[in-house]
């Protein structure tokens, strides 16, 4: 992808790993790591957290992983996260760590995000670096997939 593709095009890919994610029965979150100055993909992934049998396998974590491994090196400084789904505070750390450049994410988490929600990551003294955050991209696109997943998810339940 050249350096000019819209967020909305990255956002889309991470749509595409979210639904695949859901397809396994995880919960739908996709992510995409990029590279800020090429536009070349780094890494894709979605939620693996049942497959892996790994709380940690949060699509964030997998493409930062990724990267870095690929990279050999433990930050990325150059690097835009397209992620469905405000981060978590355990996510919102390790892009912290990471030294992402930008995070792009899709729906908001009232309740278990960590970046405008919880503890707000990036806002705490503590934090050692904060990357540029946009919120709401494809925002109802994101949403509606999570909340089609969980209505299934409650439905089979009562079956």
């Amino acid at each position: 992808m050249s350096q000019t593709a819209p967020k909305t095009t990255f956002m889309s890919l991470a749509l595409a790993e979210a639904r695949l994610a859901a397809g396994r029965g995880e919960v739908p979150v996709g992510a995409i790591l990029v590279d800020g100055d090429t536009g070349a993909v780094l890494a894709r992934a979605g939620n693996e957290v049942e497959g892996r049998a790994d709380p940690s396998a949060h699509a964030e974590m997998l493409v930062i992983r990724d990267a870095a491994a690929r990279a050999g090196a433990p930050r990325l400084p150059h690097a835009d996260l397209y992620v469905t789904l405000e981060p978590c505070p355990m996510c919102a750390t390790a892009i912290s760590f990471a030294r992402l450049r930008r995070v792009y994410f899709g729906a908001y988490d009232p309740k278990g995000g960590g970046v405008e929600h919880g503890p707000r990551v990036f806002q705490q003294p503590t934090c050692h670096h904060a990357p540029e955050i946009y919120g709401g991209v494809q925002e109802t696109d994101a949403a509606a997939l999570l909340r089609d997943f969980f209505i299934a998810r409650r439905g089979a339940a009562g079956d």
